[in-house]
């Protein structure tokens, strides 16, 4: 079997969001995988090793080796998938819908789950679950107005796009840390009916080989 045709192999965190995300869309494109975990907090935290390294030079989760390359970062590695494996579209044809996705997608990835990452929450010791909530919420607010404007059952409309799979692993973090999410309706509609779809159960935090048995469902 040739590299470009071997299974493709999904480097993950059970709880790491980002991770999640790639999970959520190789579930949904059929794309069978293999699994090999990095645990993000033993020993100081597996991502750090040298043999990982090795894999990932940004020392993160998620790596995909997949078609003889390997790809890190959560939103690269899904339009790949998308440009590679475009059924079903997680990025619709229409242009203003595709930036409106890409909008939610980028908030979430780039103006809140960083805020609140391991590395961020390592260094507010004592202040890390008041910090995240503050960042989450703040996030929350603006996120709550755009889907007011974008939204049918999903972010965007009534199909499944990458905001969702953004948008979900989001609600999980901020249901960790707490977050009052009375004033987020929309969130919470839409993060309850996509949670009833196959693909978000099988990829779910609570259901990974590297689950904790106390955490698993």
């Amino acid at each position: 079997m040739t590299s470009a045709a071997a299974k493709p192999i999904l480097y993950s965190y059970f709880r790491s969001s980002c991770s999640w995300r790639v999970r959520i869309a190789l579930s949904l494109k059929g794309i069978s995988y293999d699994l090999v975990p990095v645990n993000l907090v033993k020993d100081g935290g597996e991502q750090f090793s040298a043999e990982f390294k090795a894999v990932n030079p940004m020392q993160q989760v998620p790596a995909l080796k997949i078609d003889g390359i390997t790809l890190s970062q959560s939103l690269a590695i899904i339009h790949y998938l998308e440009d590679t494996r475009p059924n079903p579209r997680l990025l619709p044809q229409d242009p203003k819908k595709r930036a409106q996705i890409r909008m939610i997608a980028d908030h979430i990835a780039s103006g809140i789950q960083p805020l609140q990452n391991l590395s961020v929450l390592k260094k507010m010791g004592e202040k890390k679950t008041e910090w995240a909530q503050n960042c989450i919420a703040s996030g929350f607010q603006v996120l709550e107005q755009i889907l007011q404007h974008t939204a049918g059952r999903y972010c965007v409309g009534d199909e499944v796009s990458m905001a969702d799979l953004c948008l979900v692993p989001q609600v999980f973090n901020a249901e960790r840390f707490e977050v009052n999410m009375g004033p987020y309706p929309t969130i919470t509609r839409i993060n309850k009916a996509l949670l009833e779809l196959e693909a978000f159960k099988v990829s779910h935090p609570s259901r990974q080989p590297d689950t904790p048995a106390e955490l698993r469902a």
